[in-house]
């Protein structure tokens, strides 16, 4: 799995029981990906050892925002990822590219690594908008930003997130190749990848994935480290 970047985006599933279950079946396997359950639960695989993303922050530094949690914040911790700009973000919490571009510029101000979620939904995709979809997402969430470094961008196709579709591979290569014509940046994948699908996926010049639901059952997702390791 050498320079390979994998993230289990554990959303909000998963009660402490279930948590306190995964955390027992630990292996070295697991503690070679970024694991993001939701913030309550962080410090316990912190503890366990785990490389470990937070879900989203607040724009802000500090101050009076009850609910939120701030770059500093997450830093002081020994967190050191961030997932921005997930559609399901976008969309719940009617956050918008402006809101993200401050949330980059605070994470890059507290030495954090960004993973920025981009993509496209149905209607976009049908209507052939996927590539102006995605510049403007890039151009606006990346405004005045010079180094990219240590920002990762997951292409994530809204239509694809909990749906079991995914874009043909040859779909995916056309839009990392976009992607890197504009920006020098690290590119994975994420949406609907699964035990059944990882292997043709992996088959692509990507940087790593994004996976959703199946990191859920920690023996899936070992199996699918370990078809990525091949």
């Amino acid at each position: 799995m050498e320079n390979k970047i994998i993230i289990g985006n554990m959303k909000m599933y998963l009660n402490f029981d279930d948590i306190k279950n995964y955390l027992d079946k630990t292996n070295d396997a697991l503690l070679k990906v970024i694991i993001s359950p939701s913030s309550i639960y962080i410090p316990y695989f912190i503890n366990k050892g785990y490389k470990v993303a937070i879900q989203n922050i607040s724009e802000h530094d500090n101050g009076a925002y009850t609910g939120e949690i701030s770059a500093n914040q997450v830093k002081s911790m020994g967190i050191n990822y961030v997932i921005l700009g997930h559609s399901e973000v976008r969309s719940n919490l009617i956050e918008n590219n402006y809101k993200i571009n401050q949330k980059i510029k605070n994470c890059l101000k507290n030495n954090l690594k960004v993973i920025l979620c981009i993509g496209e939904n149905k209607e976009e995709k049908n209507n052939n908008k996927t590539k102006d979809i995605i510049k403007k997402q890039l151009e606006l969430c990346l405004k005045d930003i010079l180094d990219f470094s240590s920002i990762i961008i997951a292409y994530e196709p809204i239509w694809a997130i909990g749906t079991g579709n995914i874009p043909s591979n040859n779909e995916i290569i056309e839009i990392l190749e976009f992607i890197r014509s504009l920006y020098s940046v690290k590119i994975i994948y994420g949406g609907s990848v699964n035990e059944e699908n990882i292997k043709t996926l992996n088959e692509i010049d990507l940087d790593g994935f994004i996976i959703g639901s199946s990191c859920l059952n920690p023996d899936k997702f070992v199996g699918i480290i370990k078809t990525i390791d091949n």
